[in-house]
């Protein structure tokens, strides 16, 4: 059974770091990079500062949570799947609401769409 939840921490952990990581790298800077265009017509810019600033807001939480994670495996597994899981679907959901707003050419990885459908091309 250790060996289940060692595995399972280890995912996990890699998984929000890498999410951390890319909101860090890709989806902050888009989302400044998306807010820049709307500097001289801010009335334009609809949910975008609210929804990217939230995204930061809720990035902060994950990496505040994976620091306070504990060592012991049963524990850290338990913490992992009831406190880091739902936060990281917070961001999710935002994420996914940004997409949503933002132009193709800014957002910085492949859409669903894309994942699944270029290989028709």
């Amino acid at each position: 059974a250790d060996v289940m939840y060692e595995n399972y921490n280890t995912t996990l952990s890699i998984e929000a770091q890498t999410m951390v990581d890319m909101m860090e790298t890709g989806i902050l800077p888009a989302c400044a990079k998306d807010m820049a265009k709307y500097r001289a017509m801010p009335a334009l810019a609809g949910d975008r500062e609210a929804v990217y600033t939230s995204i930061k807001t809720e990035t902060d939480k994950l990496k505040a949570l994976m620091e306070k994670k504990p060592h012991e495996l049963r524990e850290e597994a338990s913490y992992l799947c009831d406190t880091v899981k739902p936060q990281m679907a917070a961001v999710r959901t935002l994420v996914d609401k940004a997409e949503g707003l933002m132009e193709k050419s800014i957002y910085p990885y492949p859409t669903y769409e894309e994942l699944i459908y270029t290989h028709h091309a």
